[in-house]
């Protein structure tokens, strides 16, 4: 039961956490304050309330998985959960997560975790069903990250940062239904998938994609922490990682039903991970 227990809070899929990364150099360069030990219980915190998520949405989504060529072997699906252990787990888990947060002594990151449980509530039980809805419900969860990236640095999140990571978030999600789609799952799997199709995905992860690039661009044009001259050294970085996932979207269709598989298995992706945190790194005021 224990490693039943550990694949139902999907740890490999915390990596998604790495969103609340991003805002911090520039928090930082900005006046920010990150403390080592707050920043780890925050983290720790979310990446509780992550896995009750997830425990609760298998619970959920038991039934319809259990046809699922892959998912039928998900522990509830299968039968070596119950249900009423999910529950349990699901609901201490938020709730340890939750003391985590009260414990870094902001009260701004005890919220957006509430928050992020509540959100991912209303998919489960219901929101994930609605074409469009389902999209925005799923993003929502990176942009609280950012949020929580904030928010354990102890400074306000800018406009541009706000829009630029919201865009980021949608793209990601309608590049998850169109994974879906690619791979032959219908509404008998997922009901929202009824009010999709290729073209309109296609059109819509394009307009997402090009807001992202736009909104990142004007966020470092504006940015005050970056050093002159080196305003830009993280686009390169940022456009081919976003060119690469739209490549892989549309070249190896279904690939992009997971964020975190994708990630994982993308040695570009990764790259052009870790040469943006380089060049941020370079080209903010403080630390180089």
């Amino acid at each position: 039961m224990l490693i039943d227990l550990v694949k139902l809070a999907r740890p490999k899929d915390w990596v998604k956490n790495a969103f609340i990364f991003m805002p911090l150099p520039f928090a930082v360069a900005s006046g920010g304050q990150l403390e080592p030990v707050p920043f780890v219980l925050g983290l720790v915190g979310f990446c509780l309330a992550n896995s009750a998520v997830y425990a609760l949405n298998d619970l959920l989504d038991a039934e319809r998985d259990a046809r699922h060529p892959k998912k039928k072997n998900r522990p509830i699906a299968a039968g070596r959960i119950s249900k009423g252990v999910a529950v349990a787990f699901s609901l201490g888990l938020v709730t340890a997560g939750a003391m985590l947060e009260h414990l870094t002594g902001s009260g701004h990151a005890l919220v957006i975790l509430l928050v992020y449980y509540a959100l991912n509530v209303l998919y489960s039980f219901g929101g994930k069903n609605v074409a469009l809805l389902d999209v925005f419900l799923l993003s929502s969860g990176f942009l609280l990250r950012v949020l929580l990236g904030c928010a354990l640095a102890n400074v306000p999140a800018s406009n541009w940062l706000l829009l630029c990571s919201s865009a980021l978030a949608l793209f990601l999600a309608l590049a998850k239904r169109l994974g879906d789609l690619a791979k032959g799952l219908d509404q008998g799997h997922r009901p929202s998938l009824a009010g999709y199709n290729r073209g309109f995905l296609d059109q819509a992860m394009g307009i997402m994609s090009g807001m992202t690039l736009i909104s990142y661009a004007l966020y470092c044009l504006d940015a005050e922490v970056l050093r002159e001259g080196r305003e830009f050294a993280t686009m390169p970085f940022v456009l081919f990682g976003v060119l690469e996932y739209l490549r892989i979207a549309h070249v190896h269709e279904g690939e992009t039903g997971s964020p975190v598989d994708l990630l994982l298995s993308s040695p570009k992706i990764i790259f052009a991970g870790v040469g943006w945190a380089a060049a941020t790194l370079w080209s903010v005021q403080p630390f180089l």
